[in-house]
């Protein structure tokens, strides 16, 4: 099995190409590029590769969708075009056969999701990572990149101390700025800055968002699921969307799918205007008329928590969030409460932090990169993965355009260091 090479000095050259970044994006840039007959050497900042891919795989692999083109591309949103060109290259149906050649078989589930048949993360990265060693990639863990030198060599810091490198063609597959323990904390941004790369700010995507409940509403309902749902929002078109769903109360405001799909959308609304709102339908399947009818009739003593749950079907935090949106006066009128049912006002002050969300939109901008994800001003210096300025929501597309975008980007380093020889 390869090992690291020996490195006594402080500065040493690299035959062949550096990837920086040990998450899907960087594995699969060093795979491809190797396969090409490229010598690869692969450094982590972290003691071990993929953490965050093993994190998110935590409640069962989600590693991509069985939606079809283009409606799979579209999910992309302003990004759909360039990334659906790497999807031509790596798409879902190509890394459900990359996975098959690693031995893991999977299956598409529910709302077309797919994952492994067991469902897990570390079988999956084990045997890539064997793979990789086996085919001659090495691997430096606890090499974090800092940057370049004024001679352009890359600078890591590592446990023995600062290590320089001169290499002919460097992959950058650094993450975003999401779940910075597990590595992914844009640490990267300054360094290119320095080099004069125009990157868009790194965002929380497929987050949660304050709203600011009362105390009581927090401590007896943070946790629970609010389900079946349907979301409304105006969009950035000015016109209503709708998307059904489920969400989670949290301490401070709302996450859960239904929110995470919609999250660059909101995220977007309230950084122009301050907040915005998202109106819950919390009654789907019953209209406002029947609703109207069934709260009209007489409560005959019983408490309003009981009317509701007895004639509208509505208990536990459904019944609360009424309680907590409406005045007082409100819940005195039946009118007002089947209206609200239909369409209850939640106010979203911000999104959650960037370091909890499950992904970060912004990043370097696609505009100063070339077809082959190369840096115009850094010939030499690919990008892959989330670093990128492109965002997606869960359910498998993350995972598949970071893949992708590996594919590219190692495809390319490796063409041109076999061009240049």
């Amino acid at each position: 099995m390869p090992t690291a090479p020996p490195m006594p000095a402080a500065s040493w050259t690299l035959p062949g190409l550096a990837v920086i970044g040990g998450g899907p994006a960087g594995l699969m840039a060093a795979e491809v590029a190797r396969a090409a007959g490229v010598e690869v050497d692969l450094f982590e900042a972290k003691g071990s590769v993929g953490r965050k891919f093993l994190i998110a795989g935590k409640g069962g692999l989600n590693l991509t969708h069985a939606e079809p083109m283009p409606g799979f591309a579209g999910r992309y949103g302003p990004r759909a075009t360039e990334v659906a060109a790497w999807l031509r290259e790596f798409g879902p149906d190509d890394l459900r056969e990359w996975a098959r050649g690693l031995g893991v078989e999977t299956y598409v589930g529910t709302s077309d999701r797919v994952f492994p048949l067991d469902r897990k993360a570390a079988p999956l990265l084990r045997g890539w990572v064997r793979r990789l060693k086996d085919q001659g990639v090495r691997f430096h863990v606890q090499h974090r990149w800092r940057g370049w030198d004024t001679d352009g060599r890359l600078v890591f810091d590592t446990p023995d101390g600062e290590r320089r490198l001169q290499t002919a063609a460097t992959v950058l597959a650094l993450g975003g700025a999401s779940w910075p323990e597990l590595g992914s904390d844009g640490g990267w941004v300054p360094a290119l800055e320095a080099r004069g790369i125009e990157v868009a700010p790194l965002v929380p995507s497929n987050c949660g968002f304050d709203i600011g409940w009362s105390g009581h509403f927090a401590q007896r309902h943070a946790g629970a699921p609010i389900k079946p749902v349907v979301a409304h929002w105006r969009g950035a078109d000015g016109g209503e969307h709708a998307l059904q769903g489920e969400c989670v109360a949290t301490a401070t405001g709302i996450e859960g799918s239904l929110v995470y799909a919609l999250s660059a959308t909101l995220r977007d609304a309230i950084a122009r205007d301050g907040a915005t709102t998202l109106w819950l339908d919390l009654r789907p399947g019953r209209d406002v008329e029947r609703l109207r009818r069934d709260l009209s009739r007489p409560r005959n003593g019983r408490s309003l928590s009981e009317h509701l749950r007895r004639q509208a079907g509505v208990d536990g935090v459904k019944a609360a969030l009424l309680r907590e949106v409406l005045p007082a006066d409100a819940l005195l009128d039946m009118e007002r409460i089947a209206v609200a049912l239909k369409r209850l006002p939640l106010r979203l002050r911000a999104p959650r932090p960037v370091a909890e969300a499950i992904s970060s939109g912004g990043g370097v901008r696609l505009e100063v990169l070339d077809d082959g994800l190369m840096l115009a001003a850094l010939p030499g210096v690919f990008c892959a993965g989330e670093m990128l300025d492109w965002e997606a929501p869960t359910g498998g597309y993350l995972l598949t355009a970071c893949f992708a975008s590996g594919l590219r980007a190692g495809r390319a380093a490796a063409g041109r260091l076999l061009r240049n020889g």
